[in-house]
């Protein structure tokens, strides 16, 4: 595999050898000429630092604050200061405001809500409002990297406003996240934006994420990941398996907006698990092994676990890629339960299932996720790949975002893998070019893609050709 140090241009055309049993190094041919092209760093050292900011403490405050609303119900309590959803959001909000006063107000939070009624889960008026933190970026501001998590709690009747739901794993682990990334990040400085979501509505049927999906796109937002946190806590799962080094990242295979027209064209060319929200899974998997330390992404290939659904769907739903992470080995006795205790075994999510290190560290890996990409140029656009019945494979793709927004591009990176392989294995940096022709590769037998790095190494997911893997 050629690696990043190995990144210069040639002009010749050359024969591949063989590296091992499947893999093959190539030289490669750009069109357009030769040309020396010196390649970004190979890590973002500011990672390292970033991987290693969440704080464990303050991760258990945040829960533990909020378990003692009482229950955080969609349609529970909105006028009480210390008890119900009302009060959680205000203080989230609150929070959030505290956060910005620390870095010169840097963040512009707002409220995104409607009254709901009429749905299954919900049909009487209730008032459904997500609190939202922007981080803005300094050359790109409208493009958007969302981290988000679930206020709201329930017990076994998903109806039950009233009674005590204190929701500490699900989902209090997944708003203390967000707050604690956006006290880490916002020390930081980005040239896209970070969107920090605590989302409501999402027990009675995802409400709040389709309500900011709806508003993102009304803003004009271009939202290119979403990273949704649904119970980042608990490492003692209902299989007896004790595990705090695993965290799973569950993402859909073919995207949900995909027409009849690209269905067809996915068919001939490939792309069933290239969708941007599978690449997205890939490159969270690639940060956890480049900056992380004894954490071990599993990749899920599937929207959400079986049968089940979480807030990044809303986002799928309209065209946002998005992935859910969360923690790999689940205690259902610990989620949706009435708080009880029979024949000696206990009920409910209470602060007792919470391990604040194993959320801070996954925290930590949606904080490098998100900075990766906020700190990377635009993605590339109109990717596109030909080669049939050749011996050569050519990748083509147009600059993404305005001049201004490209100040940060040092160049691109194109990727091929097996078809087989569920991760990218080989990659290499071809400079400001916008197209690459793979020598003695026959398309046949390889997916190709192809990421924009910037000057200081940070990079995008890769964008796979065509529809199907379009950002």
């Amino acid at each position: 595999m050629i690696s990043i140090a190995d990144a210069t241009r040639v002009s010749d055309t050359s024969v591949s050898k063989v590296l091992g049993s499947t893999l093959f190094g190539l030289l490669l041919t750009v069109a357009g000429g030769a040309q020396a092209q010196t390649a970004p760093p190979g890590e973002v050292m500011a990672l390292y630092d970033i991987a290693e900011a969440p704080n464990a403490e303050r991760v258990l405050g945040d829960i533990e604050t909020l378990v003692g609303f009482g229950t955080r119900h969609t349609a529970s309590e909105t006028e009480s200061q210390g008890r119900g959803i009302g009060a959680a959001r205000r203080w989230i909000y609150n929070e959030f405001e505290r956060i910005s006063r620390s870095c010169n107000d840097c963040l512009d939070v707002i409220y995104i809500g409607e009254t709901v009624s009429g749905e299954r889960r919900v049909p009487d008026p209730v008032e459904i409002v997500s609190v939202v933190a922007i981080q803005r970026g300094a050359l790109d501001p409208d493009r958007m990297v969302l981290m988000s998590g679930d206020i709201d709690s329930r017990v076994s009747d998903v109806m039950n406003s009233t009674s005590d739901s204190p929701g500490a794993n699900d989902n209090a682990s997944g708003i203390a996240g967000v707050l604690e990334a956006a006290r880490v990040l916002s020390q930081h400085r980005f040239d896209g934006s970070i969107v920090y979501a605590a989302l409501a509505g999402e027990e009675q049927g995802l409400i709040g994420g389709r309500i900011v999906a709806a508003h993102a796109l009304e803003q004009g937002w271009q939202i290119k990941a979403v990273l949704n946190n649904d119970m980042i806590s608990n490492i003692s799962g209902i299989d007896g398996v004790i595990d705090n080094t695993v965290a799973r990242v569950f993402s859909e295979g073919t995207r949900a907006v995909e027409t009849e027209e690209e269905a067809r064209a996915r068919r001939f060319t490939g792309g069933e698990v290239d969708s941007p929200s599978r690449n997205l899974a890939r490159y969270i998997d690639n940060m956890a092994d480049r900056y992380m330390t004894n954490l071990d992404v599993e990749m899920v290939y599937r929207l959400d676990r079986f049968g089940r659904g979480g807030h990044h769907r809303p986002f799928n739903a309209v065209g946002i890629p998005g992935v859910r992470i969360m923690e790999t080995h689940e205690h259902y006795d610990r989620q949706h339960q009435d708080l009880r205790t029979e024949d000696g075994r206990e009920y409910g999510d209470t602060l007792d299932g919470v391990n604040p290190h194993y959320a801070a560290k996954l925290t930590a890996l949606n904080a490098v996720s998100m900075a990766g990409i906020a700190g990377a140029p635009p993605f590339p656009a109109d990717v596109k790949a030909k080669g049939a019945v050749r011996a050569s494979a050519t990748l083509t793709w147009s600059h993404g975002g305005s001049a201004k927004a490209r100040e940060n591009l040092a160049g691109y990176r194109v990727w091929w893998r097996k078809t087989t392989a569920p991760q990218w294995t080989n990659s290499r940096f071809v400079g400001k070019v916008n197209e690459w022709e793979f020598t003695n590769l026959v398309i046949d037998n390889y997916f190709f893609g192809v990421s924009a790095v910037a000057e200081d190494g940070s990079e995008t997911p890769v964008v796979f050709p065509g529809p199907a893997g379009a950002f």
